[in-house]
């Protein structure tokens, strides 16, 4: 898809689509109280992140000027975070479509089929901005939000997880962030009583001003009890549950789509509040209601608050809403309706009713001592209107509000090509041994830990591998041997210097992780966080990286589901030109093992042998030892071969089921070294390492990320080795593992796996030791 000649950042796709054919409106003469006068409003509207023409367009929708409550409305759902306005032309090209896909994107969370009547509902999305101004609530809020959106849907949550950015570990906000976040995550997920078993932690400079919160949430429902958003049923009571309504997070979503400056503190008040019991308690009432049949329609008060549920369920349902603002529970005196309409207070959901069930679903919620409100009911005008303590406050058209909303095919520039990085280029400054230790003491790789025992991981009693034992979670399904792996993953590095090759590589990422535990991956969310769409280049970027995704999860059969955009991650602070995070579209993955037991961890067992599949180059560039060892950040990152992804990915799950590999770990991060050095440690036991190959820089071939690969611990070496080589996959037996914890490397002096523990595990405690 190629972009039209010398677009404008103001240039939309098309022509705008034509309104839908208005239906008849017996109010139509009636115009909203308190118009504001044009110049007023354009002055708003920017303010609001309303450009010029986008306001112009609000003035041709409506005919007239809009009102207070109205403008409130379009800045919110035309808002970057709401509309998608730059990203919606490339998201069409990823895959979403597969037989066992059962709803993709467009829906609260995307559902899959994971057998005997089940299904698995995930979804990924960020809270970057208001993690920045307010780490603890933040973050917290971003657990809470992504949970309603999965049991919204009729699911209960099994599992969170979560995908984390901070700044260089020494500057002096980076601290307070990290604690920050770290404790509102861990407060709110265990509060909840949902286990977080899994996710990320990076650090990086880029990331000073902007740090990435984005959080994933795995839910489990019958096939047959899901519960879709599209508001049906002319009449039908239009239901508010769960907490009150005050004015925190007020203009959240118009926050959430624009760049930082010095002033960031000073958006505070538009910070949520979280409050995880009253979400347990929405969760079982919801969860409740859904038994019996009083539901037609349910959508999570989120982004944008009561606005974009009300508009995106009557939209999506052809029909209208009329809402009266008196009839909201209300925590603060004298809201306004612009106030409650754009609020996003926690903890709150919107539903359409069955007419006469009324009462069911109103004792079901004051059992559970939540909320309850009838607030209005759906039309037949195909519009939204809001009354207010008997005025009118807005009366919009949904069609146009949808179909009108802008679509920009922004200017792209492509990334330019970092030339292969020759290992034998690159000097070797410290040994073998001296890097492993930097290396499992470097930020990057250092254990979480410190970060892990901060979450309850095991509350629930169905979580298999914790945190540290496997490549991906494994949490097993009630009454049944069946289990879900999932993770989350992305290499920003890899991105920047080549966003198509990064792209690729943080999908495959997660789809060896699930391989590597013996499941099946069956499908990803995304959570595509990147800079100024306005600036050609961060576009270039998000269009490169959406092709290699694409690619990727074509070759793999591991189709999109859900996701998120989150744009405008960068700080302007006092410098004339802005500086941009790292390009990170963070990838969620999802696969199923039909018996928990098979499920394979990274500890092996004394006197396994360890063979490592896949070929290795030794490759550099862009790796971890290039940076915190060579001290440089160059070269393209390693290539992406998704036919030998695919090839050796499926024998290593075939060959765990089949029972020939008792333990896996994927190589990623660090490369081999790294990796057998994580094994040994898991296992707290030894290995005795056969010898660097001739011909490759030793350098290179221990600390090299070059993908594809794996390294499966057997009891039966050589009938893996034959197997592999019957099915042409390269292997080599690479290490034996021993009970005298050290790493025995011919050569060089053997390496305590006391002193790489102490390294590896030390890093972050001393780190947040004096915050």
């Amino acid at each position: 898809m190629q972009p039209r000649k010398n677009p404008t950042p103001e240039s939309p796709l098309d022509k705008p689509r034509p309104p839908a054919q208005k239906p008849p409106m017996p109010n139509a003469a009636e115009t909203p109280a308190n118009l504001l006068d044009e110049a007023k409003a354009r002055s708003l509207a920017k303010d609001f992140g309303l450009k010029g023409d986008e306001f112009d367009r609000v003035l041709a929708i409506l005919g007239r000027t809009p009102s207070m409550t109205e403008l409130g409305i379009f800045s919110v759902m035309w808002s970057e975070h709401c509309s998608y306005k730059s990203s919606r032309v490339w998201l069409k090209e990823l895959p979403t479509k597969a037989p066992w896909v059962i709803h993709g994107p467009g829906e609260n969370a995307g559902v899959i089929d994971i057998g005997d009547g089940l299904a698995a509902i995930f979804k990924m999305e960020s809270h970057n901005h208001p993690s920045f101004i307010e780490p603890y609530q933040g973050a917290a809020t971003g657990v809470g939000g992504i949970l309603r959106d999965v049991f919204t849907m009729g699911a209960r949550p099994i599992a969170n997880l979560n995908a984390l950015r901070f700044g260089d570990v020494n500057h002096p906000r980076t601290k307070q962030i990290l604690d920050g976040v770290v404790r509102g995550i861990g407060g709110y997920g265990n509060c909840v009583g949902v286990p977080t078993v899994g996710g990320e932690v990076n650090f990086h400079p880029a990331y000073n001003g902007n740090p990435l919160v984005n959080a994933m949430t795995v839910g489990i429902a019958r096939k047959d009890r899901i519960f879709l958003s599209a508001a049906a049923g002319i009449g039908n009571p239009v239901v508010y549950v769960g907490s009150k309504t005050g004015r925190d997070g007020i203009h959240g979503a118009t926050m959430a789509s624009a760049e930082f400056s010095e002033d960031a503190e000073e958006k505070r008040p538009t910070v949520q509040i979280g409050d995880p019991f009253a979400e347990k308690l929405l969760i079982e009432a919801c969860l409740e209601l859904m038994e019996t049949d009083a539901i037609v329609a349910i959508q999570d008060m989120g982004a944008a608050g009561l606005t974009s549920s009300s508009v995106e369920m009557a939209g999506k349902g052809g029909v209208g809403i009329e809402l009266i603002m008196d009839n909201v529970p209300q925590r603060e005196e004298g809201m306004s309706a612009y106030e409650m309409m754009l609020s996003e207070s926690q903890e709150r959901m919107l539903m359409v009713l069955k007419p006469g069930q009324e009462h069911v679903a109103q004792a079901i919620f004051e059992k559970w001592e939540l909320d309850f409100a009838i607030i209005g009911h759906l039309t037949d005008t195909g519009r939204i209107t809001l009354r207010h303590k008997g005025i009118l406050e807005a009366d919009i058209p949904l069609a146009p509000l949808e179909s009108e909303a802008p679509l920009y095919r922004r200017p792209t520039t492509e990334t330019p090509k970092q030339p292969l990085l020759e290992a034998a280029s690159v000097a070797d400054p410290v040994g073998i041994g001296a890097a492993l230790k930097t290396l499992l003491a470097s930020p990057d790789l250092c254990s979480r830990r410190w970060i892990w025992d901060q979450y309850d991981s095991t509350v629930g009693g169905q979580t298999v591998r914790r945190p540290g034992a496997a490549d991906a979670a494994i949490v097993k399904l009630e009454d049944s041997p069946r289990a879900l792996a999932m993770t989350t993953d992305v290499t920003p590095r890899y991105v920047a210097a080549d966003p198509e090759v990064g792209g690729a590589q943080a999908v495959v990422e997660t789809w060896r992780n699930i391989t590597a535990t013996g499941a099946k991956p069956l499908a990803i969310t995304d959570n595509m966080n990147f800079g100024n769409p306005e600036r050609p280049e961060i576009m270039g970027q998000f269009a490169a990286a959406i092709r290699g995704m694409a690619a990727a999860c074509r070759a793999l059969d591991y189709p999109v589901v859900s996701g998120n955009v989150s744009l405008y991650n960068e700080t302007r602070g006092n410098v004339a030109n802005p500086v941009s995070i790292l390009p990170t579209p963070a990838i969620g993955g999802v696969g199923v093992i039909e018996d928990a037991r098979q499920a394979t961890g990274i500890a092996p067992q004394p006197g396994h042998d360890i063979i490592l599949l896949g070929e290795t180059r030794g490759h550099l560039g862009q790796s971890i030892w290039l940076r915190e060892i060579a001290g440089r950040e160059e070269g393209a990152p390693p290539p992406v071969d998704l036919e030998a992804e695919r090839r050796n990915g499926d024998f290593v799950r075939e060959n765990i089921l089949a029972g020939r590999i008792a333990a896996c770990h994927d190589l990623a991060d660090g490369g081999l070294l790294v990796a057998l050095a994580e094994m040994a440690l898991a296992a707290d036991l030894g290995l005795a390492i056969e010898p660097a190959p001739a011909g490759t820089p030793a350098h290179a071939f221990w600390y090299g990320e070059d993908q594809a690969r794996y390294l499966c611990a057997t009891a039966n070496p050589d009938a893996l080795l034959e197997a592999a080589k019957a099915a042409g996959i390269p292997a080599t037996r690479i290490a034996k593992v021993t009970g005298n914890k050290a790493l025995a490397l011919p050569g060089h002096p053997a390496i305590s796996l006391d002193e790489l523990r102490a390294a590896h595990e030390g890093t972050l405690p001393a780190l947040m030791a004096d915050r």
